[in-house]
């Protein structure tokens, strides 16, 4: 059982397509196996921009999250920005960590670059050794492009707890073959909440798509999300949330994604 969503050329339009799918798909409003494909999830048209401040407008209405704040738990771009990698990594280990609350939500970032060992106090930064791995086979001559993985899903963190776990999983990145080489990320999420949750996903994905290709001096390619289980939540009324589609509907270029 799976629900392909025909491939989108943006973040905002792949949002509107994969809820406006789901959401048809049964009565409860959800699905298995979604797949979501954007062709390219680095840019913002300014449709996709009008619907990134609908959307974000609307959570905060409602006490959610806003979208950079979902797309921060990913990848903290301008904290990048000021400091650059490989610094980047303990100022948000030392700086921002310790001002995110107790619960587990939010950490995305701190799995990717923190995996305890068990001797204490040690911890392997596995972003940081794949982007060392993937420069040093681009610029080879023979390039491994299938050995890039991440994951998010800890079992001695997460084998346990019925509620409040992590829903981002694992990422896969891949390289493409060729002179022109692109990057690829498939990313998979156990569970996934498509209003308050997959717009600022799959910015924050394509944000760490961005930042991966550019220390490996590569272009951005697709990225692909499957939601092993996805759902239309619904912080306000059903009226209010169909309101919210439909103005994103009626958003310049993306009418065709709906």
């Amino acid at each position: 059982m799976y629900l392909p969503i025909k491939t989108q050329p943006s973040c905002a339009s792949a949002w509107l397509a994969a809820v406006t799918a789901v959401n048809s798909a049964s009565g409860s409003h959800d699905a298995q196996n979604v797949i979501v494909d954007v062709a390219n999830p680095t840019v913002m048209s300014d449709a996709d921009l009008e619907v990134i401040s609908l959307v974000d407008e609307y959570l905060r209405e409602y006490d959610r999250y806003p979208v950079e704040t979902v797309a921060n738990t990913i990848f903290p771009r301008s904290l990048f920005l000021r400091h650059k990698a490989p610094a980047f990594y303990d100022v948000y280990r030392t700086k921002v960590l310790p001002r995110i609350k107790k619960g587990d939500w939010g950490r995305y970032f701190d799995r990717m670059i923190t995996f305890p060992l068990q001797k204490k106090g040690k911890y392997l930064n596995p972003l940081d050794e794949m982007v060392t791995k993937m420069r040093d086979q681009v610029a080879s001559g023979r390039c491994f492009r299938n050995v890039y993985e991440i994951t998010i899903y800890d079992p001695i963190r997460d084998a346990g707890p019925l509620m409040n776990r992590q829903c981002l999983s694992f990422l896969s990145f891949k390289l493409t073959d060729g002179p022109e080489r692109k990057l690829l990320l498939t990313a998979m999420y156990r569970n996934h909440y498509y209003i308050e949750r997959l717009l600022g996903n799959l910015i924050g994905l394509g944000r760490l798509m961005k930042f991966v290709a550019d220390e490996v001096k590569v272009d951005v390619g697709s990225l692909t999300i499957v939601s092993t289980h996805a759902v239309v939540d619904c912080p306000s009324d059903r009226e209010s949330l169909s309101d919210l589609l439909d103005e994103a509907r009626a958003t310049g270029s993306l009418r065709e994604a709906a």
